[in-house]
């Protein structure tokens, strides 16, 4: 162990000139060299410190301190410069301040990382003990440095699709073309991957609108993940929340540029991008793990602490970033304007939000500080923002509670769903989540698309898993089966895992492509498990977000395209087709209660027998079959276009029971005639007999299915 930092190369040390404003911060050439600035305010000194390719650190002093910025302008600094801090001032862990010269910070505003950690044990600030002494092994070399760039403006057009109109189809970007056929070997795994014509082709055949990309912001293994041989898979573990991660990177160090090439390749092709952004807490863990960055420029200010100097934990990560904090409000606002100017980005779905909108860790608060500078920032104000409403404890659940602007995963829907096609719950539920989750989101304020609708999503089973498995299969994550959620309301047809029974493999294509149909066909945001369209599975496992440490690209969770079941890519594309044909699925007002005038309701619910429900009848948990009249004459234009929607009045028919016969309900101001249009019992979603039938009479039913039936004069 050295007891002394180490001294640096004896060559001459550049002076770093003063500058005016401690603004922007970050790393940015300018004319004279580059200008470097840091948010640290409790150090009585900060040294930008430059590294060449061969290790060698020189240390510049910063001169200027300015509302806690230490700035000041470098010589003959260019783009590539690899460079780090080292902050300088007191050491008082129980006052939350942990500033320790000997180890090297990356810049929290670096737009390009490079390099891993080595020796683990090198990046702890402490002695061994959090409250303890300071450590005095120095961190270079086992530590990523942040590099030095320049800043770019995109300039290509957005497709700016209407959130009525979208359609999330969530990815990630190493597994999805880890094993793509028509993906050259060099690119899998990587954002260029995503460039590939047969990718583009496949998203746009299908009929998504917007990918959303689990996140690719820099990243580091958390220590618990790292001490098990593992690595964090998904990436929810952030070093950088302004540079792209590197691993995706086709050439090392180009990152940037690859991104941006990603983003054109897939506007170009109509399609959108959202980031999953994790702005609730960082890499660095708890207050016994490392000092890679935040910790040791200002704890007190990036992170929520208690009285004691110890990290208040909302996340379940270790950390809470302090999102009333002046400065990651700062932080989290250049980021989202960053990834949105600098990289093209469209929208971002936020992890964990409710644990930003908990000042000092309290009661949440949809008018929190950070959520109302993104919500009134002129550059963020247009973009699609979406919230995971809920954090890792009981008081952050807030489903429904966030601000007008923004959408949210709905959890709910994704539940009710599952237990209706199970045949563990009625009717009552589900009819809310099919009509727009209005008891969640309101009128007036708030609008159906607000409701991100999800069966599956990266966290728990894949669609196929849900039907195969009744419990989680987690070994491989070697936390002896602890993580991942208990509660997954799936089924398994007779049989744990793979099987190949005819009929149990007939029964789970069947429930699939139940869960499909009602997702795709409900009013709300539908959002699609990248796989899932094609039987994608993960064995068992809810909660594959590691793999062992040596995994390679292509062995670390990745979508086997090779035996894609293209059938099921054709039923989600016929699906998605039909939903484009039913605008009143995609209206920007809620069913219930609105406005006719036309003089009868938009949407009016019956039962098996083809009578309008009462109230026993909702409260019947018995009940197998839901049918919904969804009225859709005279529904006016769309706002913004000025496109006016077509009639489409359809009779939805949802039925979770054995083989049976429904009475076709119909509306007591329609007595005519109805065609069957899709049948999710069939393959191909094609019904077997699209005769006219008159509302009231009988119609088969083979077993569980979704069925779909238009006006005669419409069809």
């Amino acid at each position: 162990m050295s007891s002394s930092l180490p001294k640096p190369p004896l060559r001459p040390e550049p002076i770093a000139l003063p500058d005016r404003s401690p603004f922007p911060l970050g790393a940015g050439p300018v004319e004279e060299g580059t200008r470097f600035a840091v948010h640290s305010p409790r150090s009585e000194r900060m040294e930008v410190c430059l590294i060449d390719d061969d290790g060698r650190e020189q240390r510049i002093d910063l001169p200027d301190r300015t509302y806690g910025i230490w700035h000041g302008t470098v010589p003959g600094v260019g783009a590539g410069q690899k460079y780090g801090y080292r902050a300088h001032g007191p050491w008082l862990p129980r006052a939350g301040l942990r500033t320790n010269p000997h180890k090297i910070l990356l810049d929290p505003w670096a737009r390009q990382l490079t390099g891993d950690v080595g020796d683990p044990e090198r990046l702890l600030p402490h002695d061994g003990d959090p409250f303890g002494g300071m450590s005095t092994d120095d961190s270079l070399g086992h530590t990523p440095l942040s590099v030095v760039t320049g800043a770019r403006t995109v300039r290509h057009r957005r497709p700016g699709t209407a959130w009525e109109e979208t359609v999330v189809y969530e990815l990630h970007v190493g597994t999805y073309t880890a094993r793509h056929p028509h993906v050259p070997p060099q690119l899998r795994g990587t954002y260029l991957g995503l460039t590939v014509p047969a990718v583009l082709d496949h998203l746009v055949r299908l009929g998504v609108t917007a990918v959303e990309l689990l996140p690719v912001h820099a990243s580091v293994t958390e220590p618990p993940v790292r001490a098990r041989g593992m690595r964090n898979h998904w990436g929810y573990s952030t070093a950088s929340f302004f540079a792209p991660h590197p691993a995706y990177a086709a050439t090392p160090g180009n990152e940037n540029a690859e991104f941006r090439t990603m983003v054109r390749a897939l506007h170009e092709a109509g399609l959108e991008v959202i980031l999953d952004v994790v702005y609730n807490h960082t890499c660095e863990w708890s207050v016994a793990g490392p000092s890679l960055s935040w910790r040791g420029l200002d704890a007190p200010g990036y992170y929520l602490l208690d009285d004691h100097g110890h990290d208040i934990d909302l996340t379940g990560c270790g950390n809470t970033v302090d999102a009333a904090s002046p400065i990651a409000v700062r932080m989290v606002c250049d980021s989202l304007r960053h990834w949105a100017s600098e990289m093209g980005v469209d929208g971002f779905r936020f992890d964990l939000a409710s644990a930003l909108g908990r000042p000092r860790g309290g009661a949440f608060d949809d008018r929190a500080a950070l959520f109302t500078a993104i919500t009134t920032d002129p550059v963020l104000t247009d973009l699609k923002l979406i919230a995971e409403p809920w954090d890792a404890t009981g008081p952050g659940y807030q489903l429904g509670n966030f601000g007008a602007q923004w959408s949210e995963w709905n959890d709910r829907y994704r539940d009710s769903v599952r237990r209706f096609w199970a045949r563990r719950s009625g009717v009552r539920e589900i009819a809310s989540r099919l009509a727009g989750s209005e008891d969640l989101y309101g009128r007036h304020v708030r609008q159906p698309w607000m409701s991100i609708n999800f069966v599956t999503a990266h966290d728990g089973f894949t669609m196929a898993d849900t039907v195969s498995y009744t419990r989680k299969h987690n070994e491989a994550n070697g936390e002896n089966g602890r993580d991942g959620s208990d509660n997954n309301e799936s089924v398994n047809h007779g049989i744990e895992g793979p099987t190949s029974d005819p009929e149990i493999v007939a029964a789970r294509d069947r429930h699939v492509r139940a869960l499909l149909a009602t997702l795709l066909l409900s009013t709300g945001t539908p959002m699609l498990l990248a796989g899932d369209e094609f039987g994608h599975s993960q064995g068992g496992n809810n909660n594959a977000y590691c793999v062992p440490a040596d995994t390679p690209v292509r062995d670390a969770w990745p979508l086997d395209w090779a035996h894609a079941n293209r059938t099921r890519i054709d039923f989600v594309r016929e699906l998605l087709q039909l939903r484009r044909k039913v605008p009143v699925l995609r209206q920007r007002r809620f069913f219930d209660g609105r406005a006719r005038t036309i003089g009868y309701p938009d949407l009016v619910w019956f039962g098996a027998d083809g009578t309008e429900l009462d109230d026993a009848g909702w409260h019947d948990d018995t009940r197998r079959t839901l049918q919904a009249w969804v009225e859709g004459s005279e529904l006016g234009t769309v706002a913004g276009t000025d496109q006016t929607l077509a009639n489409s009045s359809e009779l939805f028919v949802l039925h979770a029971g054995d083989a049976s016969t429904v009475t076709l309900a119909g509306p007591e101001w329609y007595r005519g005639t109805v065609r069957c249009v899709f049948d999710s019992s069939a393959p191909d979603g094609r019904p077997a007999d699209a005769s006219a039938y008159h509302v009231g009479s009988p119609f088969p039913v083979t077993g569980p299915a979704v069925l779909v039936f238009r006006r005669a004069e419409i069809a």
